[in-house]
Formats: C-alpha cells, sequence, structure tokens
C-alpha cells in the first residue's frame, strides 16, 4: 500500500483548542450540518468503546465505535449504524465511573476539509475543532473566522472519553 493511503478503518485527525465561535454564525456557514450529540463509554479493556446518539433536523442516528490508538492522531475505528434495540442493550454496559457526553456538533467543508467544531455545555470561551486528513503529514489551511488557541492532538484530557471523567479548566 502506498505510504500516503491511510489504511481502511483509520481515522488520522487533528483537533485544537478553540475560541468559542459565534454559534449562529457558524451555522449559517455554507455546507454546515449541525446535531446534537450524546455519547455514552462503555465498559472496555482496551482502547475505547461507545455509542452514540446524533440528532439532526430529519432523522436521528445510532452508532457503535470500538477505537484502538495508533498514534497521537491516528487510530483504528471500527464504526456502525446500529438501531434502538442494540443501542438500549449497549447501554447496559456503559462506564459508570464516566457521565455521558452533551455536545453540539458543527461540520462543514472548507479549503478542502470538512471542519467539525464541538461545543460543549461546561465551557464558554472555548471549543474543540477537529479535523479528519488522509495522511498525518497532510496540510491543512484553517477557516479565517476560527481563532486557534493550541493544538491538543494527542492530549489525552481533551478526548472525549477523558472529559467523561474530568473536564480541563477553561484557558485563560
Amino acid at each position: 500500500m502506498p505510504l500516503n493511503v491511510k489504511p481502511m478503518n483509520t481515522e488520522i485527525e487533528r483537533k485544537f483548542l478553540i475560541q468559542m465561535p459565534d454559534v449562529g454564525n457558524l451555522a449559517r456557514t455554507d455546507g454546515c450540518r449541525v446535531s446534537l450529540i450524546r455519547q455514552t463509554y462503555l465498559l472496555r479493556e482496551d482502547g475505547s468503546e461507545r455509542v452514540r446518539a446524533r440528532l439532526f433536523s430529519d432523522r436521528l442516528e445510532l452508532t457503535h465505535t470500538v477505537k484502538n490508538r495508533i498514534s497521537p492522531i491516528s487510530a483504528f475505528e471500527d464504526e456502525r449504524t446500529i438501531n434502538i434495540s442494540e443501542y438500549l442493550a449497549l447501554l447496559a454496559r456503559r462506564d459508570p465511573s464516566r457521565v455521558d457526553i452533551y455536545k453540539t456538533r458543527f461540520a462543514f467543508p472548507c479549503k478542502g476539509h470538512v471542519f467539525e467544531i464541538d461545543v460543549y455545555p461546561f465551557w464558554y470561551r472555548q471549543a474543540v475543532m477537529e479535523v479528519e486528513l488522509e495522511s498525518e503529514g497532510e496540510e491543512v489551511e484553517f477557516p479565517p473566522f476560527i481563532s486557534i488557541i493550541r493544538e491538543v492532538s494527542g492530549d489525552r484530557s481533551y478526548s472525549n472519553k477523558s472529559l467523561s471523567k474530568k473536564i480541563p479548566e477553561e484557558d485563560k
């Protein structure tokens, strides 16, 4: 396989802590899809396993995901759509040491990439922006209306799994 092609089921993603955007303007960005997400982590020995309920304006999408980290920005990801019965059955395996993560996601295309901005109810000055890549060395041109505080790729404290246990203080 060529070095610049990611293997199937591999997610390569960089993550950034950003200043809280104007969510009204963000929702009006060309091609923006807004969804409300509830993410629940399940008991698992290695890697992470979760179920997600994602509400769009026209549908509810339920998914089950298992991830195993390969590098700070790459993970093997097995994700599949599930039905409500599977979702409820998997919820029975929820990790009791973690809380559910609720967030509003704004996903929009810009400069050849799809950017996803997650706005959490526990932060007022900051949000998290992710961009999926084809290779770890791929260059990214950021949306001009986003103010990046710093890159947090590989910083586990900003993973949703970690946020379900402990929320870092907002940057000053």
